[in-house]
C-alpha cells in the first residue's frame, strides 16, 4: 500500500480523533481548570498530530524522521497522564478516562513500531514512500517559468540602463552653457 499523505496514516487518524474526542471532553471541565489542565491537555494532543505531520515530511531523513515520531510518542505519554489527573480531579468519568487511554496507549504503540522499522519508511526502495516526483506536479513548468521571468526582467533592467544613460548624455548634450564674464 502507497501511503501518499500523512493524513493516510493510521496512526495519525487515530490520534486526530482522539484529540477531538479531547476536545469535546475537556468542554465539561470546570473553569477553574481553563488555562491549566484544559489548557495543556488540548495542546499536547494536537501536538501528537502535528510531530506525525513532521515526521512525514523529514522522513528524507531517518534521524530526523525518528526524532519527530519520538516527539509525538513523548506528548502522547504526556497526554497518558494529563487523563490520570482529569481522572482523578473528577474532570472525566471512569470509561472515558479508559477509553481515551487506551487510544493513546494504541498511539504509542503503533509510532514506537514505526520508529523500530523507520529504515522502511525511509528508504528510496519502500513501497510506504509518497509518490514520485508527479507528485509535485508543474513542478519543472514553475522552475522553467521562473527564470524565464529573471531573463525578462534582467533585459529589462538593461534597456532601462541604456536609454537612461542615452538621456543623460543628450540632455548634456543639448544643455546651455553659460559663460560668465569676470569684470
Amino acid at each position: 500500500m502507497k501511503v501518499a499523505d500523512y493524513k493516510q496514516l493510521h496512526v495519525y487518524q487515530l490520534a486526530f480523533e482522539t484529540a477531538m474526542d479531547i476536545f469535546t471532553a475537556s468542554k465539561k471541565f470546570p473553569a477553574e481548570e481553563k488555562f491549566a489542565l484544559t489548557d495543556q491537555i488540548r495542546r499536547s494532543s494536537r501536538s501528537v498530530c502535528a510531530n506525525i505531520a513532521e515526521a512525514w515530511r523529514k522522513r528524507r531523513y531517518e534521524a530526523a524522521f525518528v526524532s519527530k515520531l519520538s516527539d509525538s510518542d513523548t506528548e502522547a505519554a504526556e497526554k497518558e497522564v494529563h487523563l490520570d489527573f482529569a481522572l482523578r480531579c473528577g474532570c472525566l468519568d471512569s470509561p472515558t478516562h479508559a477509553k481515551l487511554r487506551d487510544h493513546y496507549d494504541h498511539i504509542c504503540r503503533q509510532l514506537t513500531k514505526m520508529m523500530d522499522d523507520a529504515p522502511s519508511w525511509c528508504s528510496n526502495g519502500c513501497e510506504l514512500r509518497e509518490m514520485p516526483a508527479e507528485y509535485f506536479v508543474g513542478a519543472y513548468e514553475r522552475e522553467e517559468r521562473r527564470s524565464v521571468k529573471i531573463d525578462e526582467r534582467a533585459r529589462k533592467a538593461a534597456r532601462y540602463n541604456a536609454l537612461t544613460l542615452h538621456a543623460q548624455t543628450l540632455h548634456a548634450l543639448n544643455a546651455p552653457r553659460y559663460v560668465t564674464a569676470r569684470h
